[in-house]
């Protein structure tokens, strides 16, 4: 069933047809169940190593049996495409059909081959905005259902607090899910919330963050989660990442959060 502002996106998709192809030629006509965003931090924090893992989990995910089977439970497969983020958002790779095991395995093969974004900042904001204006607009086919996987190791450090509200909204406007994946580093980022806003080639700004200080997974919850069927799942540290990841797209690929 489709939810809640998904005819804009069933339109978006018939547009995105036209102007997006960087996998196989789909049929306009056709439509399929899920549309899945995966929304990587890249940012300062996120090392050569780290960004290593967060790929090597994503083409994990896509390889693994009880993904597979997911993804070939729904007629026509699903459309995959992966976000990027630091100081800004990079498509890093547009939609594609996974409709069988070797889709996915050529899919996971792109995300291994993807190279490292240079950025410093944590732009969720910016995540935020270039999903709505880039990337659900290239949907080459109608999707009843559209997630966006955001994973991260830190909040927004970019956006006043009212803009990213703004932004969230925004997306959440077009009818898409917001799932969060929150990488929980014991002694980097147990406790946020304190300090002051830095934006790229804008320094400190006289905004402070809101001082109350608290989890990375309950800043995920108030600021990343939104939409029908939302849901957050935890990795502990980068090399959880893969088994969160797996277990987490079994779940939005079946839609059991529905």
């Amino acid at each position: 069933m489709a939810r809640t502002g998904s005819g804009r996106l069933r339109v978006l998709g018939l547009v995105g047809a036209l102007s997006l192809g960087s996998g196989p030629a789909l049929p306009a006509p056709e439509s399929v169940a899920t549309a899945l965003v995966v929304s990587v931090d890249v940012s300062q924090s996120v090392d050569d190593a780290r960004f290593r893992l967060q790929m090597e989990g994503i083409a994990e995910a896509l390889e693994d049996p009880a993904v597979v089977g997911a993804i070939t439970g729904n007629p026509g497969g699903i459309l995959f495409a992966m976000v990027t983020w630091a100081d800004k958002a990079d498509l890093a790779l547009g939609w594609r059909r996974i409709a069988s095991r070797a889709d996915a395995a050529a899919t996971a093969a792109l995300v291994r081959a993807t190279p490292r974004q240079a950025g410093e900042f944590t732009c969720l904001g910016q995540m935020f905005r270039t999903v709505t204006a880039r990337v659900l607009p290239a949907l080459p086919v109608p999707a009843e259902r559209v997630v966006i996987d955001v994973s991260g190791d830190g909040i927004d450090n970019c956006t006043d607090a009212d803009t990213l509200a703004d932004e969230h909204a925004a997306l959440l406007a077009t009818g898409a899910t917001i799932n969060g994946l929150p990488i929980l580093v014991p002694g980097e980022n147990d406790v946020v919330g304190a300090g002051a806003y830095r934006a790229p080639g804008y320094g400190l700004r006289p905004t402070p963050l809101p001082q109350d200080r608290t989890t990375l997974e309950e800043w995920y919850r108030a600021h990343v989660l939104g939409g029908p069927g939302a849901f957050l799942l935890a990795a502990a540290g980068y090399g959880d990442f893969s088994r969160a990841l797996r277990r987490k797209f079994v779940i939005e690929i079946s839609a059991l959060g529905r």
